[in-house]
């Protein structure tokens, strides 16, 4: 819908669906208020015989209409302001050791306790507790290689008990916070390496969940790139049973639009999963843009750092970063090759 060039059909759908995403891209007034209002405005429906669409707050008052005071079109957009509340809160996180209370996030963002949680994970598509715990495993990912002692780690990390940590290390780590320390030395990883319609493809697995799906074209290559990932684990050629593993990673090559239900083991930084998390809820023949991802996110600036996230994207089509493309909605940056990207893009029927 451009300016000036609307859709009545399009507009009328949109504002049956109060959708958010259209937001900004028209405006609706009504004749018996003499308002005018977002497509995802709260108030109660009119007839739609007093209803007109107006593709901007402009040209809604030209038309002599005023802005509506629920949801301030003329303004920044509920959305807009969430995700500006969202990255607030995610900074006080960061910038603490310790968890604070949902309580004192939900105030310092001028949010009740319950919409302030239903915000965040709507944004963020975690709960402020796992965002935390997010932070707290990544910080000790990066304290456990260096620390005096695991110990010493626990509480740089900001776990308040030793308990806790070990109850969190083993999701956080892949492995035990002492084999992790010294490089993950003993880790088993199961892999195997194929042929699909794409060229060569790898798949390998802990005993948490697949790692790694790798394309390429040089079956060596690729398991050196497997190698340079988890240097100091024990990589261990695919038996039979795994082989059902491999199957269902190509299948989902050859068929992105099938559901793979295999558990996943996600190792990253906490921005890098939840960017991966993001891409995730992106269906199979739709796109998104490296912007809409960094808004989906709460960090609409991030748009490189998106860009980054979806490069280190270890599990191809499993993480669909494929879906991700330019705001003109062409093919582009994608790790295993454009013309792989553009090839999954055509098989699920968005390209």
């Amino acid at each position: 819908m451009k300016s000036g060039h609307l859709d009545p059909s399009a507009c009328w759908a949109a504002l049956k669906r109060r959708d958010p995403n259209a937001d900004g891209k028209f405006v609706y007034s009504v004749r018996t208020t003499g308002v005018y209002c977002r497509p995802s405005c709260s108030a109660r429906a009119a007839r739609p015989e007093n209803i007109a669409f107006h593709a901007s707050c402009a040209a809604a008052e030209r038309a002599g209409f005023r802005p509506c005071l629920r949801c301030m079109p003329n303004g920044r957009s509920r959305s807009e302001r969430n995700a500006e509340a969202v990255v607030a809160a995610c900074r006080l996180i960061e910038q603490n050791d310790s968890p604070l209370p949902l309580s004192q996030l939900a105030e310092a963002v001028g949010m009740s306790p319950y919409h302030f949680h239903r915000v965040f994970k709507s944004v963020t598509g975690v709960t402020p507790r796992a965002y935390a715990v997010a932070q707290r495993s990544q910080r000790m990912r990066q304290a456990l290689p260096t620390a005096p002692s695991v110990t010493s780690a626990v509480y740089d990390a900001g776990f308040s008990s030793s308990g806790r940590f070990y109850e969190a290390a083993p999701a956080a780590l892949g492995m035990s916070p002492g084999r992790f320390r010294a490089g993950g030395p003993g880790t088993r990883i199961r892999f195997a390496v194929g042929d699909c319609s794409l060229g060569s493809i790898i798949v390998a697995a802990t005993d948490v969940g697949v790692c790694a799906i790798f394309l390429g074209d040089d079956p060596q290559a690729l398991v050196d790139d497997l190698q340079k990932r988890f240097p100091q684990a024990d990589l261990v050629g695919a038996d039979a049973d795994f082989e059902q593993t491999a199957a269902a990673a190509i299948a989902l090559v050859e068929s992105p639009r099938s559901r793979f239900d295999l558990p996943l083991d996600i190792q990253g930084t906490a921005f890098q999963q939840r960017v991966w998390e993001a891409l995730r809820k992106i269906g199979a023949g739709k796109t998104a843009s490296y912007a809409e991802i960094a808004a989906a996110i709460g960090r609409p600036k991030a748009v490189r750092a998106v860009a980054q996230a979806c490069a280190a994207n270890p599990l191809a089509v499993a993480i669909p970063c494929h879906r991700v493309v330019r705001r003109d909605g062409t093919p582009s940056g994608y790790r295993w090759g454009v013309d792989r990207k553009r090839a999954l893009l055509e098989r699920e029927g968005a390209a």
